[in-house]
């Protein structure tokens, strides 16, 4: 047993420092991330809050720990191969009414960044009312990366979010049919984002409050840039029911709540001209933004026909329509605040699935799942999260080594409807230019898992 904690301790470690140090691609609507377990890729994550098979539920619906037996530790990973490549439909440049100029730049290569995603969890039986268990995941995270003289570098070059979401929990059986979980989370978000800056056209419209013109800076062909960086931590709590009709049928109902982050950190300015030097502005500052993370809900079912067959279901909610805006403020007086209207919108999830299993040691498991979009329209949507609606096909596969040890596996495929943007170079805007075009879009997921039973 010391030998087994030793290395549960190792691999502690390891999976904590990958949450901590490897950005994420979103992957759910907006930049949720729901890929926390495998066993529940394989089945597109349907009857997420009502399966229960493994201590990934920590995350799904705490009030399951109550079927698990024992002690169980498990040690995942996501690989994460996205792909967003923009072909550009007609950009405009701010000045293009009166002169004619296209905004400028080729398409950006491969927007997708291929990254490891990590989980961890913890689950232990106390009494036959009585479990608990914790979880280290990521609930949030995104990443894109543009050539840095792409057509739209001036409202994306890097966008990196990432999270660690620690969430102890435990639950409660109440009667014979049903079980009570809650948790807490203490969330750590990092974020980094960068843009070019266009002085040339800046200086050909006067936007230095002096004379158009005066520093003869040539309008796209003056470009500095901007690198954000800051994070905070944050809290939120999560719970759920279980209800099991009969051994064989259940309804799970899970809730996850908000969580203001205000972060705290440095903008970095570089190539500026140096003619600018004398202005105030444009100097590395502290900055400040605050990002409300969505509240959810999940409502799922699974039923066994017999020990082969298992056929599962989810509804899930998501709260994005709290993400109004992207607004970060600078401590220098003379830096104006920049600002992304968002406009978001709920989004709403839709899966099935189901498992067979030929043997006792075999689990095949295949689901879809179709993810309804958060952005609101074309106006809105940023190459920073070029969000659209998605179709999960997902397959999987576990196996039982012995009773001790077992393994997981998952594959999916999402196909990302072509996400377009049509943003007008007027207001917020106007300086970045009206970038207009489309994303071809899709994502692969490879994944596994190792579950320990002790």
């Amino acid at each position: 047993m010391s030998m087994l904690s030793g290395i549960i301790r190792t691999v502690l470690a390891v999976v904590v420092a990958l949450v901590v140090l490897v950005p994420c691609t979103a992957l759910g609507a907006g930049f949720a991330l729901i890929e926390q377990g495998v066993s529940g890729l394989g089945n597109a994550y349907a009857g997420g809050s009502a399966i229960a098979e493994d201590a990934t539920t920590v995350f799904f619906n705490p009030a399951g720990l109550m079927r698990l037996q024992g002690q169980q530790f498990i040690a995942a990973a996501h690989i994460v191969i996205p792909s967003a490549k923009f072909h550009n439909d007609g950009s405009t440049q701010l000045l293009q009414p009166r002169t004619g100029v296209p905004l400028l730049g080729d398409n950006g290569g491969e927007g997708g960044q291929t990254k490891v995603v990590p989980n961890l969890y913890y689950s232990i039986k106390i009494s036959d009312r009585l479990a608990a268990g914790i979880g280290i995941n990521a609930p949030f995270g995104l990443g894109t990366k543009y050539d840095d003289t792409w057509v739209g570098r001036y409202y994306a070059i890097k966008s990196d979010v990432l999270t660690v979401n620690i969430n102890p929990s435990v639950a409660y059986r109440i009667g014979d049919h049903l079980t009570v979980g809650a948790g807490i989370s203490a969330q750590y978000l990092e974020a980094e984002l960068s843009n070019a800056i266009d002085f040339g056209t800046i200086d050909a419209v006067g936007g230095f409050g002096l004379p158009p013109g005066t520093f003869k800076l040539t309008p796209q062909g003056s470009d500095g840039y901007v690198d954000l960086k800051g994070h905070s931590w944050a809290f939120g709590f999560n719970a759920g029911l279980l209800y099991e009709f009969t051994p064989n049928t259940r309804v799970g109902v899970a809730y996850r709540s908000s969580v203001k982050q205000e972060l705290k950190g440095t903008a970095y300015f570089s190539s500026v001209p140096a003619s600018l030097s004398v202005l105030p502005a444009f100097k590395n500052s502290t900055v400040y933004s605050d990002i409300r993370l969505p509240q959810s809900l999940s409502v799922s079912f699974a039923h066994s026909f017999n020990p082969q067959w298992t056929v599962m279901a989810d509804f899930t909610w998501t709260d994005w329509s709290v993400f109004r805006e992207l607004r970060i403020n600078f401590q220098n007086p003379f830096q104006p605040a920049s600002v992304t209207t968002e406009n978001w919108q709920d989004n709403y999830r839709y899966s099935i699935g189901a498992t067979f299993r030929p043997t006792e040691q075999w689990a095949l498991r295949a689901g879809v799942a179709y993810d309804t979009s958060a952005t609101s329209s074309e106006e809105y949507r940023t190459p920073r999260i070029p969000d659209s609606y998605r179709t999960w096909l997902a397959v999987g596969a576990g196996y039982k080594f012995s009773k001790m040890f077992s393994a997981d596996i998952g594959y999916a495929h999402i196909f990302v409807s072509d996400p377009a943007i049509n943003k007008n170079p007027v207001g917020e805007d106007a300086l970045r230019g009206g970038l207009k075009g489309t994303f071809d879009a899709h994502i692969n997921i490879v994944s596994a898992q190792l579950n320990v039973n002790f």
